[in-house]
């Protein structure tokens, strides 16, 4: 008769499976519940890297740029654009080398004195065997401050602020800040934070993607400088 307070083997052999197949289902049970939260993790790491802020200028070349360096050049942490002794024939563009959908870019801008013209475009692309680029333009000078251009393709202004808006935002002869935020078809612009043109593109057939260039307008001898350029990439939208 087996002794009633010794396990036997196969009774041991039995629960040692028994707590083997357990663990093997926790384990597993732990990794599909990790899984999920891993590429969670994962995606926002990524979003995250693809959302942070990079420099477009280094402040000391023009690196990551092309345009005529007789007409754009670097002075003091700044591109300098212009001639304060000679008027500007026509205009000049110097523009990324590479292309931008959905982003958030920031810079700021110096540009004192009367009758000059400048800006920034976007989504911007060269036009071949030409001076001019095609594409939005957030612009610059006395009418235009705070407005959106069609440069070289519409040829209008496409939304602009009241003039009180600019009154309060502009500071004529110091440093200005512009912010231009595309998102697919919504542009919006903000000059020093004051909130000047919330615009939709409703042409469907207008490319949402393309090169950042510096402006210098034609027009009388003067300079514009450009510096603390940054962007910040955004992932499409839906």
């Amino acid at each position: 008769m087996p002794d009633a307070g010794r396990v036997t083997r196969p009774t041991r052999d039995l629960r040692r499976s028994s707590t083997r197949a357990a663990r093997r289902r926790a384990a597993r049970l732990a990794l599909l519940l990790a899984v999920p939260l891993m590429l969670h993790v994962i995606a926002n790491a990524t979003a995250a890297a693809a959302e942070t802020w990079v420099s477009l200028f280094d402040g000391k070349t023009l690196a990551g740029w092309e345009g005529r360096t007789d007409v754009f050049r670097v002075e003091d942490g700044a591109i300098v654009a212009g001639s304060r002794t000679a008027p500007m024939p026509r205009n000049e563009f110097l523009c990324t080398t590479t292309e931008y959908g959905d982003f958030v870019l920031r810079l700021e801008f110096h540009m004192p004195g009367d009758g000059m013209n400048a800006g920034v475009q976007f989504r911007s692309q060269r036009i071949p065997d030409n001076h001019e680029v095609i594409g939005y333009q957030a612009d610059m000078g006395d009418g235009w401050w705070g407005a959106l251009y069609d440069e070289s393709r519409r040829n209008r202004v496409l939304a602009k602020p009241a003039d009180d808006v600019i009154a309060r935002a502009l500071e004529k002869e110091g440093w200005n800040r512009y912010v231009i935020d595309a998102r697919g078809p919504h542009v919006r612009l903000f000059l020093n934070d004051h909130l000047t043109v919330d615009y939709t593109e409703p042409d469907a057939t207008i490319e949402p993607h393309g090169r950042i260039c510096v402006q210098i307008h034609s027009g009388p001898p003067g300079e514009v400088r450009y510096r603390n350029i940054e962007i910040r990439e955004l992932a499409p939208g839906p």
